[in-house]
């Protein structure tokens, strides 16, 4: 895999910035029927848990749809509370994967949810979030940090509202093996 790419003109201080820019916003999002990570109990300095273990500011970047819902992370807080993320769920093992084609572990990404804040319901993807509509549309925390980024994407949302990226599955698709799924990944994170 190539290196990941690096702007010239970026030392890391206005990257660095722009994350903490995006964990204001993060931490500013609100809509009711909602539950906010603060109120969750996993505030911290991230736009999601899961850059405990995926927060590589100059690493490749993958956008996808939502972190947890607020069920599951009450549930599993203390695994959480460590890792940011749970390795046996079908998004995690395909994300692993794909890493594993490309020779990286998870510190050398970045992942961060379209939609940061979390469904009060249960976890199953069928369940009707409270309000579908906002749910459709990029957090400001998250469109301010993927604008200047054109990720590899799980979720369509983001062509909708013109923020470049570059379009992937999401790893929990349907349809296909995990390996398939993971092939598929590793491209767009090579791609991107």
């Amino acid at each position: 895999m190539r290196p990941a790419r690096r702007d010239a003109t970026d030392t890391g201080g206005a990257r660095a910035r722009a994350y903490r820019d995006a964990v204001a916003r993060r931490r500013a999002f609100r809509l009711p029927g909602y539950v906010t990570l603060a109120e969750a109990g996993f505030d911290g300095e991230w736009v999601s848990p899961i850059q405990m273990t995926s927060g590589a500011l100059d690493g490749p970047m993958l956008m996808t749809k939502d972190w947890l819902d607020a069920p599951s992370a009450a549930r599993h807080r203390d695994r959480l509370a460590t890792r940011g993320y749970l390795p046996e769920i079908p998004f995690n093992r395909v994300l692993d994967a794909a890493l594993d084609l490309l020779g990286l572990d998870r510190a050398a990404i970045y992942v961060a949810p379209v939609f940061c804040l979390l469904r009060r319901r249960c976890a199953r993807t069928r369940c009707p979030p409270p309000t579908p509509a906002p749910r459709s549309r990029p957090s400001p925390a998250t469109r301010s940090w993927a604008v200047a980024r054109s990720p590899p994407a799980t979720t369509p949302r983001l062509r909708h509202f013109d923020v470049p990226h570059v379009a992937t599955i999401h790893p929990s698709r349907r349809g296909l093996d995990y390996a398939a799924r993971a092939r598929l990944i590793a491209d767009a994170l090579e791609a991107a």
